[in-house]
């Protein structure tokens, strides 16, 4: 058994082990009389703070606790415990994988003598999957459980994917037009002949490529990676591994709106959503690269600029007070949107010409090092 082998068998066996204490507190439990219980931390807004240090969202100390003989309590407390034998016997005991989706089809069925579902969308069962790694004090990956894929990377660098039994070599430079597709669990990942200076991602996959074709990236030094709107958990997970293992610099490029910029945000400071999982996914030290609304002014786009919508404006506000978005540089910003209200998509820069992204914009700003933190 490889060094990698024996590192995931034992991340497995420490699953394993803590679901068990689980079941056996709650069989206690019912044994000594008393009304089994799952404490869960609460994942509301008034849970939730910014961490000005670690510059992180964060869950804060307040949990609830749900009881197996309660009726408001009774169907989800089933539910994570469907959870939990999912996992434990199906997936980690075989060393297997699983989609959300598979979760909630293979847990999906009539209760016996009654009209009852166990679940009736799959909502429920996410939410159950939530509930359940974070009363584990663990996160979904390592329960085996992935979403869909989403994301592609390309840049002069190798990939070592351990698959099960097997090592896969995957050079990311030589991945055609298409990139390498970013998997939903990267913790199996290794990196080497790393050749690259910095990370840039894209918001947008039109970008990745734009600049895939340009040969930005093999003229630039860059590993070239595109999130295709909100980043995905493993994408997330991805960046904050070549920020924090190689060191590598990471700048975000997303069109000039305030849905672009929070996208930026959610990668560099976690998300509300996802506030107990900030310390594996938060990449603090990644750059907001571009667009800005000064760069209209800057670069001359007024005339391929959008006119911001009211849903835009009332999201600019609401960022405008997140603790996170509070350093000047981006108050100036929101606060230049808000006066304007002008928006403009990455490829408003094709307006001067195909490639003025990458011949121009790009290496004007990174070599300025003109971004906000």
């Amino acid at each position: 058994m490889t060094a990698h082998e024996l590192k995931k068998e034992k991340r497995i066996q420490e699953i394993i082990q803590k679901i068990d204490a689980l079941g056996l507190e709650l069989v206690k439990e019912l044994e000594a009389g008393e009304n089994p219980s799952l404490e869960i931390p609460i994942r509301g807004s008034s849970n939730i703070y910014f961490d000005e240090k670690n510059r992180k969202i964060r869950l804060g100390d307040k949990v609830s606790h749900r009881y197996l003989f309660n009726v408001s309590h009774a169907r989800k407390f089933m539910q994570t415990m469907l959870v939990a034998s999912y996992v434990k016997k199906d997936l980690l005991e075989n060393n297997l994988t699983a989609t959300l989706r598979d979760l909630y089809y293979a847990k999906k069925h009539t209760i016996e003598g009654t009209k009852e579902d166990t679940i009736d969308e799959q909502t429920e069962s996410d939410q159950a999957i939530v509930d359940f790694e974070v009363a584990l004090g663990t996160f979904r990956e390592r329960l085996h459980l992935r979403a869909e894929p989403k994301g592609r990377m390309a840049g002069e660098m190798t990939v070592v994917d351990h698959v099960r039994d097997k090592s896969d070599r995957i050079n990311l430079a030589k991945m055609g037009s298409g990139g390498w597709a970013v998997p939903s669990i990267v913790e199996q990942v290794e990196f080497d002949n790393v050749g690259v200076e910095y990370v840039l991602v894209a918001e947008k996959n039109a970008i990745f490529d734009r600049l895939n074709e340009d040969g930005y990236w093999m003229k630039n030094k860059c590993l070239l990676m595109t999130t295709a709107g909100q980043a995905a958990r493993g994408a997330r997970r991805l960046l904050q591994r070549l920020s924090d293992e190689l060191k590598l610099p990471v700048y975000c490029l997303t069109d000039s709106d305030p849905y672009g910029w929070y996208i930026y945000s959610t990668m560099k400071y976690g998300s509300m959503a996802l506030a107990h999982e900030s310390e594996r996914l938060g990449c603090e030290k990644m750059h907001f690269l571009g667009m800005s609304t000064t760069d209209i002014e800057t670069y001359d786009l007024k005339s391929v600029t959008i006119k911001a919508k009211e849903v835009d404006v009332k999201r600019a506000t609401e960022m405008k007070n997140y603790d996170w978005f509070k350093s000047k540089p981006w108050q100036d910003e929101i606060d230049l949107f808000l006066k304007k209200r002008l928006k403009a998509e990455i490829q408003a820069l094709s307006s001067k010409n195909l490639q003025y992204i990458s011949k121009t914009y790009l290496p004007e700003k990174i070599a300025a090092q003109d971004f906000l933190p």
